[in-house]
């Protein structure tokens, strides 16, 4: 590993500040073609910093940084950056270049680039990988996106049972600078069938003529190669793993995911469930390297349109009791206050739920209990809620006929959203779909809908019209 320190380099910054402090000397190294000072500004910082500086400089200093780094540290910058910036690069080098980077790429990660170039260039640089990495990342590609198929490595160490530990220790050696992580070893039969793991330690403290057999764990947790990828990620968080074994449909084993691809699925849906809650369409984690306005448009649009038809139910129950607020024209005043405390409540309550359905910290067999529980608090808000707005109405429109249907309105509404709130998550769950679809924006339209409604009838029925 490289020392994170250096006499130009301040220590005991945050990796931001050192990262702007990196950024900002390259870049007037750079602009005074000072290509010797920048490459050793480079030379004490963290790979992942370096690509995080790259992606923060302009598009035509970008390529000129990359070469002033060793082709090993390269290859190893290369898979840190944002593939919009793995692309530019892509373009700017000669072919030579690209295989060189993206031949010594591990296989995931190299499948994660090519996911995201087009097609045509895809298969130049597949047709020019050397045979084993291109068979390897074909097997990848095989998959469906976002399996484990997909986010696996095959590069790991299997063993045979037969082997002592002294002969396993050599193996291990060997291939340690070709693998991804040698801290679990994995035992197979002739044909491939998983049988086994075992950590590096116990084969450390092992004695040098016990097989591996004798110290082997023959009870191993795997996944197969079409388990879902956010599946993987809650069984990686569940054992603390720091790999998962992946295996055919015949048993054999194919491959690994490690602690590292598990925290890009992580992010990766987090990512998307955020942006299900605000009704904005997934783009993966691309929003702001987009550079298409229309692209960005169309994220946004669809669940806005739908929305949008939405709401104009809310304005056609307004137009159906319109002869109730001309006769008391008070009553429209508090329409914008009852709706959007509504949705705020909806929107509490949809939140958490789905939260909970994420972390599986409630299930839909819960589903009566937690609706329950939320309608409970639901209605003690809207008491609390209720009583603050009756004497807020009071005071301003000097009428306790007004101010009992608001705050009456406010108690049934409050009730209503978070009874929706919490139980259209469940649906939705329950019909196999994402639950984050039932987002604050839909919640929101549904109570304004819907509480409108109710005003107005107790409204009529308070003021006696």
């Amino acid at each position: 590993m490289q020392n994170q320190n250096s006499p130009s380099l301040p220590a005991n910054i945050s990796r931001q500040e050192l990262q702007e402090i990196v950024r900002s000397q390259l870049l007037v190294l750079l602009e005074q073609e000072d290509l010797r000072g920048a490459k050793a500004l480079l030379v004490p910082v963290q790979p992942v910093d370096i690509a995080a500086v790259i992606t923060e400089l302009p598009a035509v200093k970008q390529a000129i940084a990359f070469r002033l780094l060793s082709k090993d540290e390269a290859i190893e910058v290369y898979e840190y950056l944002d593939s919009n910036v793995q692309q530019a690069l892509i373009e700017e080098f000669k072919q030579q270049d690209v295989l060189d980077i993206v031949d010594k790429m591990s296989p995931d990660d190299r499948a994660r680039l090519f996911d995201e170039l087009p097609a045509k260039v895809v298969r130049r640089l597949l047709n020019q990988l050397s045979p084993t990495e291109r068979q390897a990342t074909t097997l990848l590609l095989g998959y469906k996106p976002d399996t484990a198929g997909r986010i696996m490595t095959p590069e790991y160490i299997a063993l045979k049972e037969s082997l002592t530990v002294a002969q396993a220790l050599e193996r291990v050696r060997r291939l340690a600078d070709v693998t991804e992580t040698i801290y679990y070893l994995y035992v197979t039969d002739e044909f491939r069938h998983l049988t086994g793991v075992l950590t590096l330690r116990a084969l450390l403290t092992a004695g040098s003529e016990q097989t591996v057999a004798d110290v082997m764990k023959r009870e191993v947790v795997i996944v197969r190669t079409d388990t879902d990828r956010e599946e993987v990620a809650r069984i990686v968080q569940d054992y603390d793993f720091g790999a998962l074994p992946v295996v055919d449909t015949e048993q054999r084993l194919v491959g690994i995911i490690t602690v590292d691809d598990v925290l890009d699925v992580i992010e990766q849906e987090t990512t998307e469930d955020i942006y299900a809650l605000g009704g904005v369409e997934s783009g993966g984690d691309k929003y702001f390297q987009t550079t298409n306005l229309f692209q960005i448009a169309r994220m946004r649009v669809k669940w806005l349109f739908i929305l949008l038809f939405a709401n104009t139910a809310t304005s056609a129950v307004i137009a159906n009791q319109e002869e109730i607020i001309e006769r008391v024209v008070a009553l429209a005043a508090f329409i914008p206050l009852l709706i959007d405390a509504g949705g705020n409540v909806g929107a509490q309550s949809s939140t958490v739920v789905i939260r909970g359905l994420n972390l599986r910290e409630v299930s839909v067999k819960k589903a009566l209990s937690v609706i329950t529980r939320e309608s409970l608090v639901g209605l003690l808000l809207g008491v609390m809620l209720g009583l603050a707005v009756v004497v807020w109405a009071y005071f301003l429109e000097n009428s306790w006929e007004v101010a009992i249907a608001v705050g009456v309105s406010l108690l049934a509404i409050t009730l209503l959203a978070s009874v929706s709130g919490s139980a259209l998550p469940f649906l939705f769950s329950k019909l196999s779909l994402d639950p984050a679809l039932m987002s604050a924006p839909f919640i929101t339209s549904v109570v304004d809908v819907l509480g409108v409604s109710i005003y107005l009838w107790v409204a009529r029925v308070v003021l006696q019209l």
